[in-house]
């Protein structure tokens, strides 16, 4: 039964927009991992990919963005720092970040 005060519910589902931007976040997630972003770099390129889409439509993407890299990091022992920092650098290398300009990438 539904009741008057129930929530509209998104759905995970993305556009074609918003998957780019998920994959642009997943990205910054990956640089930010790897240490390669300060504080203010995390906030400014994270605020530039989600700042695009309008009310909701963010948090759909940084929650699909999440769950990208938490799939990239699957079967990789958390302790295992190498393995991690490879995995990262390999992702970030791909065609998958190759939209990122020199400017936001910091090796």
């Amino acid at each position: 039964m539904l009741t008057s005060f129930a929530q509209p519910v998104l759905a995970l589902a993305l556009g074609p927009d918003e998957f780019a931007a998920a994959r642009r976040l997943t990205c910054v997630l990956a640089q930010d991992s790897l240490g390669y972003l300060s504080e203010n770099d995390y906030a400014e390129l994270t605020d530039e990919v989600l700042g695009e889409l309008e009310g909701a439509s963010g948090d759909v993407v940084y929650a699909k963005a999440l769950g990208y890299f938490d799939g990239l990091m699957f079967g990789i022992s958390e302790q295992d720092d190498q393995a991690v920092a490879r995995r990262l650098r390999s992702y970030l290398d791909s065609h998958a970040c190759s939209s990122l300009s020199a400017v936001q990438f910091r090796s």
